[in-house]
């Protein structure tokens, strides 16, 4: 009974310690920029807790063809520290707003050696179990047209040809209806005269006999 007693309590004095429950994080897949331009790298969450002033974001990087991630931006405590020492040096700046739950990053000046994936990870205590999100990074002299539009173009043309066939089927259909009714009423017509002139019978032929002279 005491037992009882005392988990009541416990319960209603809420002291109970919170469950930590999952985040997760979002970013794109894959981005695509010019050499020399700048590219917002986006990063948000979602947690079933409000946001906590003590949410927290963390942007790694790893170039191509390496094993080793380096950190290059870090966001806690209501304020962003940001690298000053690697290749991103004076080049990261903090765009997102932590409090709709964004810690997007902006990349100035993008060169070759940018190529990578940059990964975020976020923690919104007490949510802070999630698996990081990574996006790759691509800078080329000229973007190159992606898939998605090449597929997008491709479907586009065989629809307009798709649609383009139907009209001139309905088109043909009605010019073949058309020809046909007036084929239909002119030989009712040419009939129904036919059918007039022999109830009419054959024009009285003159008498020669009583032709005056």
């Amino acid at each position: 009974m005491l037992t009882f007693v005392a988990l009541a309590s416990v319960l209603l004095l809420g002291i109970v310690p919170e469950q930590t429950e999952a985040i997760a994080i979002y970013t794109g897949w894959e981005r695509h920029a010019l050499l020399g331009s700048d590219i917002r790298l986006s990063c948000s969450f979602f947690s079933w807790r409000l946001t906590s002033d003590d949410v927290t974001f963390s942007w790694t990087y790893r170039p191509d063809g390496s094993r080793d991630s380096i950190s290059i931006f870090h966001y806690t405590s209501g304020q962003a520290y940001v690298d000053n020492k690697g290749p991103f040096r004076d080049r990261v700046e903090f765009v997102g707003n932590p409090g709709k739950r964004d810690g997007s990053i902006l990349i100035k000046n993008l060169d070759y050696n940018d190529n990578g994936t940059f990964t975020c990870d976020a923690k919104n205590p007490p949510d802070i179990v999630g698996r990081p999100s990574s996006v790759r990074l691509l800078v080329f002299e000229t973007v190159p047209i992606q898939a998605g539009v090449i597929t997008g173009a491709i479907i586009g043309v065989v629809l307009g040809l798709l649609v383009l066939i139907v009209v001139i089927y309905y088109l043909m259909r009605f010019l073949v209806a058309r020809r046909v009714f007036s084929l239909s009423v002119s030989k009712h017509g040419k009939k129904k005269r036919e059918g007039s002139q022999a109830r009419q019978g054959p024009a009285p032929t003159a008498d020669p006999t009583k032709i005056k002279v």
